[in-house]
């Protein structure tokens, strides 16, 4: 498939999610974004446009930042710290927006299930104690 095609379906499939989600400052919005080398989370109030919290492979409060990618395990420590910077700002439940990344899991060796790098950026805030 041409790259054309694939940018023009991503942006398709991210103004699909985006036209369904918004945050307010009760329940604000959790958009997670994924490049080739970095994760960023954010939590945003729509109702404001303001930006209330936010954790990423880059921020310099991220332990062991330099080992970090956007990988499954970076994942998992981003989701993680999230949850605790959102938690930390009195927030307990969010609004998940996926952007154009797909919420997925395949079957891996012996049948079990093996999360991918979104699924498990959100199965890592919830067991840190937000709500979806």
């Amino acid at each position: 498939m041409r790259t054309e095609k694939k940018l023009r379906l991503s942006q398709l499939r991210h103004w699909r999610v985006r036209k369904k989600v918004t945050g307010t400052k009760d329940r604000p919005r959790m958009n997670v974004r994924f490049t080739n080398e970095h994760i960023y989370v954010q939590f945003i109030d729509d109702a404001a446009g303001v930006t209330l919290a936010s954790a990423s492979t880059r921020s310099k409060a991220t332990p062991d930042r330099e080992k970090l990618g956007a990988n499954v395990t970076g994942a998992k420590t981003i989701g993680k710290l999230a949850a605790e910077t959102a938690l930390a700002k009195g927030i307990t439940a969010v609004v998940f927006d996926r952007g154009a990344a797909r919420y997925h899991w395949s079957a891996g060796k012996e049948g079990k299930p093996v999360l991918g790098k979104l699924a498990t950026l959100a199965e890592a805030a919830r067991a840190a104690g937000l709500k979806f």
